[in-house]
């Protein structure tokens, strides 16, 4: 690397060794990495310096990048080792042994075998192989001279062991040119201009009429110091000039040099190394410069053109070519109008959004792609979707027979990747089933069918533009292993690339000094590299994450970048070094484990972005430590999908309700203000009666809760009442059976449809139709739904025993894609296929009886299953085997939950006790009983659990109260009792973005409480909801909450009646929160959701 930046660093490693500030001078070495002090690092392991020697280290490599640092470390570390066994310190030695040792027995496990041995043996020496062991002094000495030839023969030592050649006080002659320059620049120059800062530039004062003095003779600084600056760096040799510039691919594309290293001894015990060379490039790692709030440009730099005019000349001055301004900001120079911040928008999909682009020229027109096959154009800035398109075939006679059979199979296909051409007249969707489908666009909503490619067998995992020859060009890659190029007008395929041993998942067309090329990767983390020919591959290394990786250049072409996550959820996002294939940065800020495929993008040549743990985050290209977080206010998807315009203005998000939100930085909050005012007059009575009605969110939808507030703090607060049916919307869902008791409701993940288990063990499914009057099929207290059989008539009925089955425990879970329902009556558990109401299967039979269900998050062939023993199983469906059974309640299980994010299982029990597992060895970490008034017998309803949407907390509902609790602790935060005499909980739920908690009650009142602080903003009664001729003793039993519709839920009644509950379109919302009370601050935080999402619903 020749960049000013480096050699910034170099001048400031000059001038702090001249200035005798040894400690800085080491600090910036190993913060920069760009300079290793072989002495430096002599005197401190002669020295036994060890912490600073690993400190050191650290600035340059890891224990694992390769076999070299491997070795280094290891020499290090087994020194100390020794030096503590031979002062019989067997402590200190037990720690190193675990602490610093431990690492290395993944590698070597005889090796580390043989090393914990030595702390049986009175000395050491006795093991044949440290039997030449002398003392201290020597024994580092020797190790000195071992560590010495591999870090020579590392490759991320390279070139960083040589300090340049400069001239002493170098930095001090370049700002004393500076001033003289400056100073021949002023009207009316002084001859002996007094100098006292370098802060702003220098200007003389007052004319005297007297020429500028010659640089030559009267230097600024004063005289420049003698000679005699980094005298121990001088003994390394002379800087080399940097190399003959090299085609960007060069590295990439060729075989690894063949170097001759120094050759490397065992050393005193043999440790086992790697043999596959592209080891060496697994994680190489170059540190930022350690000020990241610098920016100093480049050699090839964009600013290098666009000079800044200096500070304190009153003219415009041009200035040498080869004179480039360097800043010093005196704190970092981020503003917040750089972030995207704003929830500018808020865009209801309909389906999860799994892909998303903008438009290359019209910055407000977004594409978006979802997970079953729905293609949309939006104009982001009026809020109008354009289009919406459903996945179809065009042609299904000209596709494959291996397609046709496979969507007979199976129907559901997701969009893989949607993306604009260039140019932006065409856009091209990659499925999850053997085609692309190309798209010419003509402006506005006027969308029509250009090409349709059977391209890959499996699925096709990507699609992007490319202009080899000049010539547009289409690239897919797919499950079945290739890469194929297509003619963009005809559909002519040009190009198959093979070579990959595994489904390709990316690629990344680019171009560099007239070299057209792509990157492609593949599920096995190999990178590969391919040039417009038939000659196969010219790159084979590994990816950070060794699984799903994608690549992407920064705006202008000059930086590449890849961001991946492997199987086990650790995700990487790294820099690139195109010249040598390596990686040179590689960021920090992600959690341990990932819940899904972490998704990135670059903007403005500046930032980059990711979604990660429900949130947005940032990072400088410059500086590997995280920049900033944002939380879109919530309800984002565990790893959401993100997209920047090409401005960088604004970033599509999806959400966790099949939606997107669109954010915007201070221009893009100025662009959509603008497009708002171009048609404001046109719409201005409807924006009138709109604010007439209290709610002007719809002319300007950018954070309009900042304006509500001091509104709502005029108020004075009230609790919210309904009291008749005129004052909320409900609807009975139709049922033409005599149905008993609803035991079990829920919603579908989807959102279209309820599904109930009633108390005679039959399940009742009510679909709501898409029409005119409910657009999106979503479920709606305006619109009747339909109770729902498939053709055959059948019902899904559990498996019973001969007792009778109200008396039984009732208990379903729903997979993830709303496929199968799992479920049991007191008999044996039936898997149903929710299409065609079929028993796939049944199995454990009782007793026990299976009291809860609970599909694992991460995987729907691990189940939990509580029984009625009290004991609770962990099942594996396809091999249909109990894994663990966990005990520790003394009744049946009543509820069960899991946290993604804890990993742990939190359970609940008729005995009123509340335990947390560990789901890795499902081990029992803490238990805690409820405390239950005197005199309230457990009778009328179990005790319920389910997380809160940060998948830290927990809702916990028991008859006498309900409370969240805080799961790491398994202490209550919140609580609110049932009074004396007052009607018991019956159930209760949080609504899908965790704000709200509906509860009903035994006297058929429902109360909605606001969750941060748990209490009740609305109280819905009974004569609002059910008929008036209705027995009095007839109640809510269950409550279930919509899951992308937060002031919607459902009620499953005593009487077998289903209700579904909204305020009025006109409200919108149930009540305002209540004002908080002193010391009522909860610490419940809203962060993006989570369990709420469609796939982690609780069972009702």
């Amino acid at each position: 690397m020749s960049s000013l930046s480096r050699e910034l660093v170099f001048l400031i490693l000059q001038f702090l060794d001249e200035e005798k500030f040894k400690e800085t001078v080491h600090k910036l070495e190993q913060e920069s990495g760009f300079y290793f002090n072989m002495k430096y690092f002599e005197d401190e392991v002669i020295n036994g310096n060890w912490d600073e020697v690993e400190r050191y280290l650290g600035g340059f490599t890891k224990v694992d990048d390769n076999r070299y640092s491997m070795k280094i470390f290891f020499e290090i570390r087994k020194q100390k080792y020794l030096e503590a066994l031979d002062k019989h310190d067997r402590s200190k030695a037990v720690e190193i042994l675990v602490k610093d040792l431990k690492v290395f027995a993944s590698f070597n496990e005889e090796l580390f075998k043989e090393i914990t041995q030595l702390l049986t043996l009175e000395n050491f020496r006795e093991n044949e192989q440290l039997s030449k062991y002398g003392d201290t002094k020597s024994a580092r000495a020797i190790m000195l001279v071992e560590l010495k030839k591999l870090i020579e023969a590392n490759p991320l030592f390279r070139d960083k062991l040589q300090f340049p050649n400069l001239k002493n006080s170098r930095l001090r002659t370049l700002i004393n040119q500076s001033l003289n320059w400056q100073h021949q620049l002023c009207k009316n120059p002084r001859p002996n201009p007094d100098i006292k800062t370098l802060f702003v530039d220098h200007s003389c004062g007052q004319p005297n009429g007297a020429r500028a003095p010659s640089p030559a003779n009267n230097p600024l600084l004063g005289s420049i110091p003698k000679p005699g600056g980094f005298p121990p760096l001088g003994a390394h040799g002379p800087f080399q000039p940097a190399p003959t510039p090299v085609p960007p691919l060069a590295g990439w594309m060729s075989n690894p040099p063949a170097v001759t290293h120094p050759a490397v001894s065992g050393g005193a015990i043999g440790f086992g190394t790697p043999t596959n060379p592209a080891a060496l490039l697994k994680h190489p790692r170059t540190p930022t410069t350690a000020n990241p709030s610098m920016d100093y440009p480049s050699g090839d730099s964009d600013h290098v053109s666009k000079r800044s005019r200096p500070v304190g000349i009153a003219e415009e001055v041009n200035l040498p070519v080869n004179m480039l301004p360097v800043t010093y900001p005196q704190s970092h120079n981020y503003q917040q109008d750089d972030f995207h911040k704003a929830v500018a928008r808020t865009l209801s999909q309909g389906s999860a959004p799994m892909s998303m682009d903008f438009h290359p020229i019209q910055q407000t027109l977004l594409l978006v792609g979802t997970n079953v096959g729905d293609i949309g154009l939006w104009d982001v800035g009026t809020k109008d979707r354009l289009v919406v398109k459903n996945f179809k075939v065009w042609e299904l006679g000209k596709c494959s027979m291996a397609l046709q059979a496979s969507l007979v199979k199976d129907p559901a296909v997701s969009v893989n990747r949607i993306i604009w051409s260039p140019d932006g007249t065409l856009f091209g969707v990659a499925y999850s089933r053997h085609i692309v489908q190309i798209y010419s666009y003509h402006g506005g909503d006027d969308i029509r069918q250009h090409l349709e490619i059977d391209a890959h067998v499996g699925g096709v995992n990507d699609i992007a533009f490319a202009h080899p020859n000049k010539q547009l060009c289409i690239i897919t890659c797919g499950d079945d292993k290739t890469i194929k190029v297509w003619e963009a007008t005809s559909g002519a395929k040009q190009f198959t690339f093979e070579g990959h041993e595994a489904p390709v998942y990316s690629v990344c067309p680019h171009y560099k000094e007239n070299i057209q090329f792509i990157f492609s990767t593949a599920l096995d983390g190999k990178i590969k590299a391919w040039l417009y020919d038939n000659l196969g591959s010219r790159v084979d290394y590994d990816a950070p994450g060794h699984w799903c990786t994608t690549m992407a250049y920064s705006a202008d072409g000059s930086r590449l970048f890849s961001c991946g996550t492997s199987k086990d959820g650790e995700s990487h996002l790294v820099e690139w070094n195109e010249s040598e294939g390596a990686v040179k940065r590689t960021y920090q800020g992600f959690r341990k484990r990932s819940m899904g495929v972490v998704q990135f993008d670059t903007t403005r040549n500046r930032f980059l972005a990711a979604g990660d743990e429900f949130l947005i985050k940032i990072w400088d290209m410059d500086n590997t430590g995280l920049l900033t977080t944002i939380d879109a206010d919530g309800g984002l998807p565990a790893s959401p999908r993100i997209r920047f315009n090409k401005e960088g203005t604004l970033l599509a998000v999806s959400t966790l309700d099949n939606g997107i939100k669109i954010l915007a930085n201070a221009d893009g909050l100025r662009l959509l203000r603008t497009l708002e005012n171009r048609s404001f007059d046109a719409s201005r009575n409807a924006a009138e009666t709109v604010t007439k009605n209290g709610d002007s969110r719809s002319l300007v939808d950018v954070k309009p809760r900042i304006a509500d507030e001091p509104l709502d703090k005029s108020k004075v607060w009230k609790l919210m009442e309904i009291t008749e049916s005129t004052q909320c919307r409900s609807i009975k869902l139709a049922d033409n059976m005599r149905t008993s008791k609803i035991s079990r409701l829920i919603y579908t993940n989807s959102g279209v449809a309820i599904l109930a288990l009633t108390a005679s063990a039959v399940h009742l499914l009510w679909k709501w139709p898409r029409s005119d009057r409910n657009t999106s099929g979503k479920a709606t207290a305006s619109v009747s739904p339909q109770l729902w059989q498939p053709p055959s008539g059948i019902f899904m009925t559990n498996d019973m025993t001969d007792n009778n089955p109200e008396e039984a425990v009732h208990c379903f879970a729903l997979s993830k894609n709303d496929s199968y329902v799992m479920s049991a009556s007191g008999g044996k558990i039936s898997l149903f296929n929710m299409m065609t109401f079929k028993t796939m299967t049944t199995f454990m039979p009782p007793p026990p009886a299976a009291t809860f269900l609970a599909f694992h998050p991460q995987d729907n062939n691990i189940i939990a299953i509580g029984m009625d023993d009290s004991t609770i199983q962990i099942y594996n469906v396809r091999i249909d085997e109990v894994k663990s059974k966990l005990r520790g309640h003394s009744k049946r299980i009543t509820g069960l939950a899991f946290s993604n994010v804890l990993n742990v299982l939190v359970s609940s029990g008729a005995d009123a006790q509340l335990c947390v597992w560990n789901t890795d060895g499902w081990e029992k970490q803490k238990n805690r009983f409820l405390q239950i008034p005197s005199g309230r017998p457990s009778n009328i309803l179990d005790t319920r659990v389910q997380f809160h949407q940060d998948q830290m907390h927990f809702l916990v509902v028991h008859e006498t109260q309900i409370a969240i609790y805080d799961t790491t602790k398994l202490e209550p935060v919140k609580q609110w009792p049932v009074r004396e005499n007052s009607p018991p909980i019956t159930h209760a739920t949080f609504s899908c973005d965790s704000q709200l908690i509906y509860a009903s009650f035994m006297d058929a009142t429902v109360g909605i409480f606001n969750a941060s602080s748990l209490r009740l903003q609305c109280r819905i009664l009974p004569a609002s909801y059910l008929p008036p001729n209705i027995s009095s003793s007839v109640h809510p039993v269950v409550v279930a909450a919509h899951p992308s519709e937060a002031s919607q839920f459902a009620l499953g009644l005593t009487d077998g009646g289903v209700y579904v509950l909204e305020p009025l379109e006109s409200e919108r919302k149930w009540g305002n929160p209540p004002p908080a009370e002193n010391g009522s601050a909860s610490n419940l935080s809203t962060p993006p959701p989570n369990g709420a999402s469609s796939s982690d619903q609780p069972e009702r």
